[in-house]
Protein backbone atom coordinates (compact mmCIF):
# COMPACT_ATOMS: atom_id res chain seq x y z
CA UNK A 1 0.00 0.00 0.00
CA UNK A 2 2.78 2.42 0.91
CA UNK A 3 4.61 1.61 -2.34
CA UNK A 4 1.48 2.34 -4.36
CA UNK A 5 0.95 5.68 -2.59
CA UNK A 6 4.61 6.59 -3.09
CA UNK A 7 4.35 5.74 -6.80
CA UNK A 8 1.20 7.86 -7.24
CA UNK A 9 2.78 10.77 -5.33
CA UNK A 10 5.89 10.46 -7.52
CA UNK A 11 3.74 10.72 -10.64
CA UNK A 12 2.13 13.94 -9.41
CA UNK A 13 5.52 15.43 -8.63
CA UNK A 14 6.98 14.35 -11.99
CA UNK A 15 4.08 15.60 -14.15
CA UNK A 16 5.17 19.28 -14.21
CA UNK A 17 8.69 18.19 -15.11
CA UNK A 18 7.43 16.18 -18.09
CA UNK A 19 5.16 19.06 -19.15
CA UNK A 20 8.03 21.55 -18.85
CA UNK A 21 10.32 19.35 -20.95
CA UNK A 22 7.84 19.52 -23.85
CA UNK A 23 7.87 23.32 -24.01
CA UNK A 24 10.24 24.80 -26.58
CA UNK A 25 12.75 27.01 -24.79
CA UNK A 26 15.47 29.49 -25.65
CA UNK A 27 18.77 29.77 -23.82
CA UNK A 28 19.62 33.13 -22.32
CA UNK A 29 22.99 34.77 -21.86
CA UNK A 30 22.28 35.87 -18.28
CA UNK A 31 19.96 35.56 -15.31
CA UNK A 32 18.47 38.46 -13.39
CA UNK A 33 18.31 37.68 -9.67
CA UNK A 34 17.11 39.46 -6.55
CA UNK A 35 18.92 39.01 -3.24
CA UNK A 36 17.74 39.85 0.26
CA UNK A 37 19.72 40.12 3.46
CA UNK A 38 17.00 39.20 5.96
CA UNK A 39 19.01 40.66 8.85
CA UNK A 40 19.34 44.18 7.43
CA UNK A 41 16.49 44.17 4.90
CA UNK A 42 18.86 45.18 2.10
CA UNK A 43 17.63 44.16 -1.36
CA UNK A 44 19.90 44.01 -4.41
CA UNK A 45 19.15 43.06 -8.02
CA UNK A 46 21.96 41.34 -9.90
CA UNK A 47 22.54 40.27 -13.48
CA UNK A 48 24.90 37.30 -13.76
CA UNK A 49 26.11 35.99 -17.11
CA UNK A 50 25.72 32.25 -17.76
CA UNK A 51 28.88 30.45 -16.67
CA UNK A 52 29.92 33.30 -14.37
CA UNK A 53 30.04 33.67 -10.59
CA UNK A 54 29.32 36.81 -8.58
CA UNK A 55 29.54 37.45 -4.86
CA UNK A 56 26.82 38.84 -2.65
CA UNK A 57 27.87 39.32 0.96
CA UNK A 58 28.98 35.79 2.03
CA UNK A 59 27.38 34.05 -0.96
CA UNK A 60 28.96 33.04 -4.26
CA UNK A 61 26.26 32.69 -6.92
CA UNK A 62 26.96 30.82 -10.16
CA UNK A 63 24.54 30.68 -13.09
CA UNK A 64 24.95 27.48 -15.09
CA UNK A 65 21.95 27.95 -17.43
CA UNK A 66 18.97 30.23 -17.88
CA UNK A 67 16.03 29.32 -20.12
CA UNK A 68 12.66 30.83 -21.01
CA UNK A 69 9.69 29.68 -23.15
CA UNK A 70 10.35 30.40 -26.83
CA UNK A 71 6.76 31.40 -27.63
CA UNK A 72 6.33 33.61 -24.57
CA UNK A 73 9.62 35.18 -23.40
CA UNK A 74 7.95 37.17 -20.62
CA UNK A 75 6.57 33.93 -19.20
CA UNK A 76 8.16 31.52 -16.78
CA UNK A 77 11.96 31.50 -16.74
CA UNK A 78 14.05 28.86 -15.02
CA UNK A 79 17.75 28.82 -14.19
CA UNK A 80 20.27 26.33 -12.87
CA UNK A 81 22.05 28.01 -9.97
CA UNK A 82 24.81 27.03 -7.58
CA UNK A 83 24.86 29.12 -4.41
CA UNK A 84 27.54 28.63 -1.79
CA UNK A 85 28.25 30.32 1.52
CA UNK A 86 31.99 31.05 1.54
CA UNK A 87 32.24 29.71 5.10
CA UNK A 88 30.98 26.26 4.07
CA UNK A 89 32.44 23.42 2.00
CA UNK A 90 29.25 22.36 0.20
CA UNK A 91 26.84 24.53 -1.80
CA UNK A 92 23.65 25.57 -0.03
CA UNK A 93 21.78 25.38 -3.35
CA UNK A 94 22.60 23.36 -6.47
CA UNK A 95 19.43 23.04 -8.56
CA UNK A 96 16.95 24.63 -10.95
CA UNK A 97 15.06 27.68 -9.70
CA UNK A 98 11.77 28.74 -11.31
CA UNK A 99 10.97 32.45 -11.49
CA UNK A 100 7.22 32.08 -10.94
CA UNK A 101 7.63 29.63 -8.03
CA UNK A 102 10.81 30.44 -6.08
CA UNK A 103 9.56 28.59 -3.00
CA UNK A 104 9.26 25.37 -5.02
CA UNK A 105 13.04 25.06 -5.08
CA UNK A 106 14.45 27.62 -2.66
CA UNK A 107 17.76 28.51 -1.11
CA UNK A 108 17.83 27.31 2.51
CA UNK A 109 19.95 29.89 4.32
CA UNK A 110 19.35 31.48 7.73
CA UNK A 111 20.27 34.98 6.58
CA UNK A 112 19.99 35.35 2.79
CA UNK A 113 17.27 34.82 0.20
CA UNK A 114 17.98 34.63 -3.52
CA UNK A 115 15.36 34.28 -6.22
CA UNK A 116 15.23 34.33 -9.99
CA UNK A 117 13.39 37.25 -11.57
CA UNK A 118 13.86 36.45 -15.26
CA UNK A 119 16.33 35.45 -17.92
CA UNK A 120 17.92 38.27 -19.85
CA UNK A 121 16.55 38.29 -23.38
CA UNK A 122 18.99 39.27 -26.12
CA UNK A 123 18.25 42.34 -28.22
CA UNK A 124 18.08 40.78 -31.56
Amino acid sequence: MIRAMTFVLGLFVAMPIFAQSQIATENSTAAELRTLDTLTGAVKDMTIEVGQTQSYERLKITVQECRYPKDNPSSDAFAYLIIQDVREDQPRFDAWMIASSPALSALEHPRYDVWLLRCKISDG
